[in-house]
């Protein structure tokens, strides 16, 4: 039997498209593709320098974005563009403008030749497979009334270039359903997302009480760095899977911005985003808490080499977020003080990876360490050297950063689109390293410790840590006295 045309048509679209990842030389030439064939003459707007877009109006860039008989944007253009939109305008009202340029395509393609009938269903098939990507890389730009009613009306009106056969039909009926499912998903994720675990501060719990030899510690469910380390890359890929493109693109659609002020008020909150910014906090107090729990020096000595090793197997994994995590947790000034636990430690291990994560010249260690696990992932014949994970912290302000240096609009009006080419191409790394499957299996036991066992507040690690090593000075002394009076008191 032959294939349905605008079944062969659409395969023909896929085929043609370019195929290679996104962002495959950074910010070369394939990161532009090529000029739309009618929008040739067009030098003013948009604007090109060495064949790479770099500025245009709004309505320039949403008209490269629709496809016509001969023209289909390339993947790269269609995720900065869909992904930087929001900034400027709407979703909904995006889709609209997609599809009014649709109606207009149509209607000069609707003369009733048969060969005026195949042209329909081929640039049909472009329409149906733009909608496909945009659905499944940004599924939350269709959560509200508005933009689902625009779908269904562009949808509606590509259904009617195909209604013998109705291949058309079933084609975007299955995406709506995929989208549907996908929006379902995301809404039980933030429905069930993680409460933030509340810090121990009752007097009772740490005031004069010291662990007993039953109690568990991190030792005592895991002592093998390794798997540690692990198991908490397990948990950083699964909280990572749940970050998506939209939300790293509201640390520039939050900012005070004219360009902005229509779409800043319906933004969702990014739950996920702090869930995730939440989770490395969580982990460096319990770093922390678990070092000064500790009532013996010499467990107390083990436990912070422990942490070090944990540190390292995670920077060999690529695992740089629990990385820091740890550092952070065993540079907060109640585990510092700890004088002579650290004069026990054998500090090489510590020295080194401090120097990985030393801050000045911008982290430049970390990126040079960074760059390195990223060329790894790229020829990786395996999961467990395709894992990177960046620290999250890090990445936000790099992207903040690009917004604050470089304006949204040029001064002659155009969208400045060489900013949002930058922008994309580091959240397109990040949601490629996001989506490794993680190679090591779940072990129940060792994350329900990670992420339930009590973590102690600022002030109770410092009670905890002047119980283990008395305060030194005159400073100290009247801390850890304020600090008794102030949990006496509570009670």
């Amino acid at each position: 039997m032959a294939e349905p045309l605008c079944n062969a048509a659409v395969k023909k679209c896929k085929e043609t498209m370019p195929q290679t990842p996104i962002f495959s030389s950074m910010l070369g030439s394939s990161c532009s593709g090529q000029v739309q064939p009618d929008m040739g003459e067009r030098c003013v707007d948009p604007v090109y320098q060495d064949g790479n877009l770099v500025s245009g109006s709004l309505e320039a860039l949403i008209e490269r974005l629709v496809p016509t008989m001969d023209y289909y944007p390339d993947r790269t253009y269609i995720f900065t563009f869909l992904l930087s939109s929001r900034v400027f305008i709407h979703p909904h009202e995006l889709l609209a403008k997609v599809g009014q340029i649709c109606i207009k395509q149509k209607q000069q393609l609707e003369t009733g030749t048969e060969a005026e009938k195949a042209k329909l269903k081929s640039f049909a098939a472009k329409i149906i497979q733009l909608l496909k990507e945009w659905t499944e890389t940004f599924p939350y730009d269709f959560q509200d009334e508005k933009s689902m009613k625009e779908l269904k009306e562009i949808a509606h009106r590509i259904t009617q270039c195909d209604e013998e056969n109705g291949t058309v039909k079933k084609i975007i009926s299955q995406m709506t359903q995929n989208l549907l499912m996908a929006l379902s998903a995301r809404s039980q994720y933030q429905e069930i997302r993680e409460k933030f675990r509340q810090p121990v501060t009752d007097k009772g719990t740490i005031l004069k009480t010291k662990p007993q030899s039953t109690q568990k510690d991190i030792l005592s469910v895991c002592c093998d760095p390794l798997i540690l380390a692990q198991q908490l890359t397990y948990i950083e890929l699964e909280r990572v899977s749940n970050i998506y493109p939209e939300d790293l693109m509201q640390i520039v659609s939050h900012m005070d911005s004219l360009d902005n002020h229509k779409c800043r008020g319906d933004v969702t909150k990014t739950y996920n985003l702090e869930a995730y910014d939440n989770w490395f906090n969580c982990l460096s107090m319990l770093v922390a808490t678990e070092i000064c729990r500790v009532v013996k020096k010499k467990q107390r000595t083990r436990m912070v080499e422990f942490f070090i090793d944990v540190a390292r197997e995670c920077f060999n994994i690529g695992n740089f977020n629990s990385m820091m995590a740890i550092i952070s947790g065993m540079n907060l000034s109640p585990v510092a003080r700890l004088k002579k636990t650290w004069s026990k430690v054998k500090t090489a291990k510590f020295d080194v990876l401090e120097h990985h994560m030393d801050p000045s010249s911008n982290f430049c260690n970390y990126r040079t360490a960074l760059q390195g696990a990223a060329q790894r992932s790229q020829t990786a014949n395996s999961n467990r050297e395709k894992i990177v994970i960046p620290v999250f912290n890090l990445f936000i302000k790099d992207i903040y950063f690009l917004h604050k240096i470089h304006t949204n609009r040029l001064p002659n009006g155009q969208i400045n689109f060489k900013k949002f080419w930058e922008i994309s191409r580091q959240i397109h790394d990040f949601l490629t390293w996001k989506q490794v499957e993680c190679p090591f299996e779940k072990d129940k036991k060792i994350q329900s410790y990670l992420l339930t066992a009590p973590i102690y507040s600022e002030e109770a690690l410092f009670i905890a840590s002047f119980e283990s090593e008395g305060p030194e000075n005159h400073m100290e002394k009247d801390s850890w006295k304020t600090l008794r009076t102030t949990l006496l008191n509570r009670a």
